[in-house]
């Protein structure tokens, strides 16, 4: 038998007063949940309702995010003035807006790991990556960045960014394309090993890195624990400093460029250096669905940030 005020032997006016604080209470309710956070966006502009699209990240539960197969409840849009050439600056103007057309502007993203806005970038090989973070003009909703693209080809752009209605982290992207060929400028660009063969260290500068699973191989939809390391050749001291606000970032993309996943070391006290011979750092991954993956690692040693590229294989 179901309760209401009269079988609890409640009178008229205590009835009207738990009607009009519950009434009370809703009105509080839908009021903060529909408030703008300081802006004129609220959490509403960032939900799309069906399936298939994108949620929000959980930072303590890092996983790969197939951000192309998902309906993201944000668009982005580049354009250049200049066509894009291989070992040329070009000015990027970069368009963010909600599903409903509202603009993103700086005022409605948190600071992530130093900046509002990330953006990784990678060629059609996966063998460039590039993080840049673009800055606002002054129209809402548009943002520049410069980029110099190394490689002919499409180029796939993923916006990494949290909005402050939500306060959890949203993903849009958008593809550029490069004239030209593969230009030699000087600095190191990632191979791509043939077939299946599996590279977990590199050599590069006078440094060796290392990323180490704690077991092998890795599996689709199980958690991975990883271990990146950087020690010397000569035996010295490693002069890593942080980066965005961790000592590395580690980011995975798919061999169809689907999606990534940006990755920060469990150790988030930058007060406690790593060891200075062989600086180690923690990191977690689940990877959805078995194929050719590639993951870059970004660091900042004495003051020179250096990215590089880890080959291997998922199983299911």
């Amino acid at each position: 038998m179901s309760l209401n005020p009269s079988t609890l032997g409640l009178s008229a006016g205590q009835r009207r007063q738990i009607a009009f604080i519950t009434a009370a209470a809703l009105a509080v309710f839908l009021f903060f949940r529909f408030l703008p956070t300081g802006t004129n966006l609220n959490h509403m502009d960032f939900r799309l309702s069906g399936k298939n699209s994108v949620d929000y990240c959980d930072p303590s539960n890092p996983q790969f995010i197939p951000v192309l197969a998902a309906r993201s409840p944000v668009k982005m849009t580049l354009k250049t003035e200049d066509a894009p050439r291989t070992g040329e600056p070009l000015l990027v103007t970069l368009t963010l807006v909600t599903a409903g057309g509202k603009p993103i502007a700086p005022e409605d993203l948190l600071v992530m790991h130093a900046k509002k806005l990330h953006l990784l970038i990678t060629d059609p090989t996966l063998t460039e990556y590039q993080h840049v973070h673009p800055e606002p003009t002054r129209r809402p909703g548009e943002w520049r960045f410069f980029f110099t693209p190394r490689l002919g080809g499409t180029y796939r752009f993923f916006a990494d960014f949290t909005p402050v209605a939500t306060a959890r982290s949203l993903y849009a992207n958008a593809d550029l394309v490069v004239e030209g060929v593969r230009l030699n400028l000087g600095y190191v660009v990632g191979e791509s090993p043939a077939g299946n063969v599996t590279s977990w260290t590199a050599v590069q500068g006078g440094y060796v890195f290392n990323l180490e699973p704690a077991s092998l191989p890795v599996r689709a939809r199980q958690v991975a624990d990883l271990k990146f390391s950087i020690k010397k050749t000569d035996g010295g001291i490693v002069p890593l400093e942080p980066v965005m606000d961790a000592y590395a970032h580690l980011v995975a993309f798919d061999a169809k460029r689907s999606g990534f996943a940006h990755l920060h070391p469990m150790e988030t006290d930058l007060s406690r250096r790593p060891d200075a011979m062989l600086p180690t750092l923690a990191f977690k991954i689940t990877i959805p669905e078995a194929g050719r993956y590639v993951i870059w690692a970004q660091v900042n040693l004495a003051g020179s940030e250096v990215f590089v590229p880890f080959w291997f294989d998922v199983v299911p």
